[in-house]
């Protein structure tokens, strides 16, 4: 069953490398048959949260939340790629998240994290694991982790020849851990939910 899956990136860092496993993570759900869209802080460039998207007026958000508000709405789940800044996630998808509230609930979340180091990111997911229930989805136990991301995806999200077998494998379990709770959801959300 096709879902819709944005696919929320973190970093607006000039010479970022994980936007490579972002990519990766878009095309393999695409390859899956969901539709898959990248979030990509630098292309909305948000200010600072001032104002959530959810205190405008009707129709007097700015341009850029008005766009992620519909794709959210429309979301059977997410996934967020995240780096690791001081063991925590970048402020830029921080900020992103924080614009939004509930637009996210009772959708589950798979999480993804990076280094250009050996750890993968992963103490950037604790955090974000507590950020994303707060924010009212559901995190899969699953989670991936590339470490040394610059090594094993090319610039446009492809795997590095030798390392495309074991992570596309990886990404399997992940991606339909995350399908088979996503359908799950959007059955329950059809029948209503106990608050929105």
């Amino acid at each position: 069953m096709a879902l819709a899956i944005p696919v929320i990136y973190g970093s607006v860092r000039t010479d970022r490398v994980g936007i490579r496993a972002a990519r990766f993570v878009c095309e393999q759900l695409r390859t899956a048959g969901h539709a898959s869209t990248l979030v990509d802080p630098a292309e909305f460039a948000l200010p600072m949260l001032d104002r959530m998207y959810k205190e405008y007026e009707a129709g007097a958000a700015p341009e850029p939340l008005e766009r992620l508000a519909t794709l959210f709405r429309e979301a059977d789940a997410f996934v967020i790629v995240a780096g690791e800044y001081n063991h925590l996630p970048p402020p830029a998808l921080v900020n992103l998240l924080d614009h939004f509230l509930n637009v996210y609930y009772w959708r589950p979340a798979g999480i993804v994290t990076y280094s250009r180091g050996s750890f993968g990111g992963v103490r950037s997911a604790v955090h974000l694991r507590d950020m994303l229930a707060e924010l009212g989805m559901l995190t899969i136990s699953t989670a991936l982790a590339y470490p040394r991301v610059g090594a094993s995806f090319e610039a446009d999200g492809s795997p590095v020849e030798e390392q495309a077998p074991g992570l596309q494998k990886r990404f399997g379990r992940f991606a339909g851990e995350l399908a088979w709770v996503a359908e799950a959801l959007r059955e329950k959300r059809a029948m209503g939910v106990p608050y929105t």
